[in-house]
């Protein structure tokens, strides 16, 4: 099985984090984003990637050739058009397969092995609170009879949340193809919704696949909320002599914890140091230095040094951050 994972996009909503790195190799609960996604995808028995890159797809290139021993063939999607014409650009390498494409912002909870066996064609879905904002479906005798992308009066609050399967790719593709040549945009973009639409249209079966939960990873403060959610779900437990480190917490081996306070609801990444310091529901990327500050609510970029007060950050990578107390 072929997984084509889109992750181009800029994450303009997650700067200043995004000027240095893309979103999906952002950290939450201890791993980028997108090896949150891939493991999954291992799990459910994918045994070849295809990425579609953009924005820093270098940094997205290393990352997946240095943590995963799988085949990998990347597609750079040079300008941002949509998902459906990213998913389009890889059909030299997906076409004719059974494939899942899953969108590489999003951190899925379910259990991927029992997708395939819903039917040919599966849609990810989920009730939600505002189906504006997302592609929606309608139903009728447990079939998907129609997809709109974000409608202004949805008739359901089903949203599909960025995982599509099928057993034979070749319909999709010529429905990406149909809507691109047409010239059929939604919102300015080649939405896979419309694809998806003109394949129900033309008599393709979709089955709708109920995920347990979703994590949105594509601001701030939701980031932070599903780095808590991860860590409450998660068994890890770890200590640090001489510091009080209280759960759930993740910390990579490598960091070292001196005299300070750290947890709850804190992901540190490898070869950070927090000293003298209290860190609490905050996420703390590769190479950081915390000392001598109380960090609460924040997202550390990698390579960062913070020496200082109390205090709330949103800091990029590859900073430098000192505060002096009032005489």
């Amino acid at each position: 099985m072929i997984a084509v994972i889109p992750v181009a996009g800029i994450g303009k909503r997650l700067r200043p984090h995004t000027y240095a790195a893309p979103k999906a190799l952002i950290s939450v609960a201890g791993r980028p984003i997108l090896g949150h996604i891939i493991d999954s995808l291992i799990d459910m028995g994918v045994t070849e990637l295809v990425p579609i890159i953009g924005y820093k797809g270098e940094m997205i290139r290393e990352y997946i050739t240095n943590e995963y021993d799988l085949p990998v063939n990347f597609v750079v999607q040079g300008e941002q058009k949509g998902i459906a014409h990213a998913v389009n650009l890889t059909r030299q390498y997906a076409d004719n397969s059974e494939m899942i494409i899953i969108l590489g912002d999003t951190i899925i909870e379910t259990d991927f092995s029992r997708i395939p066996l819903e039917g040919d064609n599966v849609l990810g879905v989920r009730e939600v609170d505002d189906p504006t904002r997302f592609g929606i479906v309608e139903m009728s005798n447990g079939i998907i009879t129609r997809i709109e992308e974000k409608p202004e009066n949805p008739k359901s609050n089903l949203a599909v949340v960025g995982l599509y399967y099928f057993k034979d790719s070749a319909r999709l593709f010529s429905a990406c193809d149909e809507i691109i040549q047409k010239d059929i945009r939604t919102k300015g973009e080649y939405q896979i919704t419309d694809a998806l639409a003109l394949m129900i249209s033309g008599g393709v079966e979709f089955k709708p696949y109920q995920i347990d939960d979703w994590y949105d990873c594509g601001k701030i403060e939701t980031l932070l909320g599903t780095n808590r959610t991860l860590l409450k779900k998660s068994n890890n437990k770890t200590t640090r002599k001489g510091s009080i480190i209280i759960p759930p917490c993740w910390i990579d081996e490598s960091s070292k914890i001196e005299k300070s306070i750290v947890g709850p609801y804190v992901s540190v990444s490898r070869d950070c140091r927090i000293s003298n310091s209290i860190v609490e529901n905050s996420i703390l990327n590769s190479g950081s230095t915390i000392q001598d500050i109380i960090v609460i609510d924040s997202v550390i970029g990698s390579m960062t040094d913070i020496i200082g007060n109390k205090m709330s950050v949103n800091i990029g990578n590859n900073s430098a951050l000192r505060l002096k107390r009032k005489e």
